[in-house]
């Protein structure tokens, strides 16, 4: 059997992980829709946020314009891996 792997479209929802640094809370799930917030400390280096969740190209570019707008740095922006919900 032949594994085939998934091709990213413009329209089907994938996960991607976003990294921002600083520590967003909670009160950012307004502004991130329904990525999921989860902060990442080490040591004595500043703590990195980390956005994931299941998102199309569409939003993706619009969360990325709103942390842009909001004065955000990214680290990184990650495709993870095709959503099970396909």
């Amino acid at each position: 059997m032949k594994d085939e792997k998934q091709k990213i479209t413009l329209d089907q929802p994938v996960i991607y992980q976003i990294k921002v640094p600083g520590q967003l809370d909670e009160s950012w799930t307004d502004w991130v829709g329904e990525m999921t917030i989860t902060v990442e400390s080490e040591g004595d280096d500043p703590p990195v946020t980390i956005l994931t969740g299941i998102v199309d190209q569409a939003a993706l570019h619009g969360l990325l314009r709103r942390l842009y707008a909001l004065g955000v740095p990214l680290i990184s922006v990650n495709y993870v891996e095709a959503s099970s919900a396909e």
